[in-house]
């Protein structure tokens, strides 16, 4: 068989429980065990466009992952976390600024930029995920890598939450870019909510999406 699946992630779920359920079903439909990947995770507290592959399509794996994607995010400015998302330890770390100062620092994260990814991440350091390293205590140290954004549009702004759209190349966090922001602008800010919406040319809205059980 060869498959591509595509799937909403719902909140609280991991990218390889919703690969696990895939797998399950896909299984017992074909009354064997099938082979099935993801071509890049969504964090548990993000929803949205998961793409998995099945059967001889996961070789299609590599050139999937490098795709760019399309994100709406809410970013709370004025709190901070220690992940980076509703799921860390959270404490006030200012004031909420005004609209103009948000608009006046957008253009600084556009194009090109180098982005430190979260020590609570899937990324492998010395064969390791760093989520289990940086929940077990132990120092993370990940270097900086240059990533892309393409777009970063404002949708609606009601202190303390900035709610955004952004095109981005694939490994950029959006974790790390809302903390980003909340530094450049001096009150601190995390990630509250994420969806991804779109990959490459495949929308969300548009596409024929597996029916994922709980």
């Amino acid at each position: 068989m060869e498959e591509i699946i595509f799937v909403d992630k719902p909140s609280g779920m991991t990218s390889f429980g919703a690969v696990a359920r895939v797998r399950r079903i896909l299984s017992e439909r074909e009354g064997h065990k099938v082979k099935v990947g993801h071509t890049g995770t969504l964090d548990p507290f993000a929803t949205g466009l998961l793409i998995l592959l099945a059967g001889k399509a996961t070789k299609k794996a590599p050139e999937l992952t490098k795709l760019d994607k399309v994100y709406e995010a809410t970013i709370r400015l004025g709190e901070v976390s220690t992940t980076g998302d509703p799921e860390g330890e959270i404490t006030v770390s200012g004031t909420a600024p005004a609209r103009a100062e948000i608009d006046a620092i957008i253009p600084q994260f556009l194009g090109k930029i180098q982005q430190t990814p979260p020590a609570f991440s899937a990324i492998k350091v010395n064969g390791q995920r760093a989520y289990k390293l940086a929940r077990a205590g132990k120092e993370v140290e990940i270097p900086s890598r240059t990533v892309e954004i393409y777009s970063l549009d404002i949708l609606s702004y009601e202190a303390p939450e900035l709610k955004i759209r952004t095109h981005v190349s694939s490994g950029t966090y959006i974790r790390t870019l809302a903390e980003d922001i909340g530094k450049v602008l001096g009150c601190g800010a995390y990630c509250s909510a994420l969806r991804r919406t779109q990959i490459a040319d495949y929308e969300i809205d548009e596409l024929p999406l597996f029916n994922l059980p709980e």
